[in-house]
């Protein structure tokens, strides 16, 4: 039993030798292999491969996104003139383009025609009155001159004694009567004119009325709606029976947030999207509203449009204000790295990376104006972005022709 412990005792001492020496033989490989790593020459983490572009001067325009609706530059509105008539007939409808003074609608005058003959019925009776005053003036003017007359011979023979007293009163009464005979007769002569002139003023009106019963388009334009229906007694105090597009002109009233609203001004070139049309419409900012909404924040901006076919009002459209055009410094668009402390740009000087704060302008055509922070012909990285950190060092590529272009 001792010899085969001492037995087992020496195998297990050859186990351990064994293994120290296998453990010691990895070891003097792996130092070996640090030594190799280590040696001049080796292999080394490749940079990245980056795009860069470069600062230059380019036409920066700047635009402001803006919504709206296509409305009727002006619209006018047309309705009755006169109370209690009865539409007959329309003469347009809905779409139709009108002249000045055309007639829409035709209204029932038939107890009109019926006023003015009384009205001409009585203008000839006010100038049959007329022309009888005067001739009872006439006949009380020559009973005034014989009573004038008379009264003289009396006179005279009064003074030879040859007419008493009671005469010569007499003639001196036929005087004064045939001038009360005068007065009278051209006061009737003056009532009849004057109710000539009521007959007239009353015709004259009863005409106008009968013109008017003629609905007629005040401006030239489009019929933009038709509200009555044939058979309806109209009023002035009734709705509008017919609105019309002055011109047919349409225009874009564009809502514009308040921060927006100080880069607009008149004569701003306008260019819009509308749906069912394949290429944009074009305007012009006609009018910008001085006062912005207290409740929506928004101000409204009036745009002329082009003359295009198809153009309606309640359309919708987007679109955007040119507000600003001029040479300046700039990057690409997505050179630029916006944040809470403000942008910045990654530039790139002897393939190192170096994080540079920029103050920026315009934007526009995918490109940023930049006011400070780089001077022309430097390189930033093309694409800004967290990949890429301060001091990091890069193999930098321009970008295709075309894409730099596009940029």
């Amino acid at each position: 039993m001792t010899v085969i412990r001492s037995r087992r005792l020496g195998l297990l001492a050859l186990a351990v030798l064994g293994l120290s020496v296998v453990a010691g033989g990895w070891r003097i490989l792996a130092s070996d292999r640090v030594g190799q790593a280590g040696q001049p020459g080796d292999a080394v983490a490749p940079v990245p491969v980056t795009t860069i572009a470069r600062a230059e001067r380019h036409e920066v325009v700047e635009t402001l996104a803006v919504t709206g609706t296509l409305v009727a530059r002006e619209e006018v509105l047309v309705g009755a003139e006169v109370d209690g008539l009865r539409i007959i007939s329309f003469e347009v409808d809905v779409g139709d383009h009108v002249t000045a003074g055309q007639v829409l609608a035709r209204l029932d005058h038939a107890q009109l025609d019926t006023q003015l003959a009384q009205s001409d019925a009585n203008i000839a009776k006010a100038e049959a009155a007329f022309q009888q005053a005067q001739a009872s003036i006439a006949e009380a003017q020559a009973s005034a001159i014989q009573s004038q007359a008379s009264l003289e011979r009396t006179q005279a023979l009064r003074g030879n004694g040859n007419a008493s007293a009671e005469q010569l009163l007499a003639r001196q009464t036929e005087v004064k009567v045939a001038e009360s005979r005068i007065a009278s007769a051209q006061e009737t002569a003056h009532s009849a004119t004057a109710d000539k002139a009521l007959a007239l003023a009353q015709r004259n009106d009863i005409a106008l009325r009968i013109a008017r019963a003629e609905i007629k388009a005040t401006v030239a334009g489009v019929v933009s709606e038709r509200q009555a229906r044939i058979g309806a007694v109209v009023g002035m105090s009734s709705q509008p029976l017919f609105r019309l597009i002055r011109d047919g002109e349409v225009e874009f009233r564009a809502e514009v947030t308040e921060t927006g609203m100080p880069r607009v001004a008149i004569g701003q070139t306008v260019e819009l999207q509308l749906t069912g049309f394949d290429r944009p419409v074009r305007g012009t900012v006609r009018l910008v509203d001085p006062t912005v909404d207290a409740t929506s924040r928004l101000g409204r901006v009036a745009v002329t449009l082009q003359a295009e076919p198809g153009l309606r009002p309640g359309v919708f459209a987007q679109g955007t204000i040119e507000t600003g055009r001029r040479p300046a410094l700039t990057v690409p668009l997505s050179a630029v790295f916006f944040s809470a402390d403000g942008a910045y740009v990654q530039a790139v000087r002897d393939a190192v990376v170096e994080r540079r704060p920029v103050e920026t302008g315009f934007v526009g055509d995918g490109r940023v104006e930049i006011r400070r922070g780089l001077a022309e012909g430097e390189s930033v990285v093309l694409r800004a972005g967290s990949f890429l950190r301060n001091g990091d060092r890069i193999a930098p590529v321009s970008p295709p022709i075309a894409a730099a272009t596009a940029g």
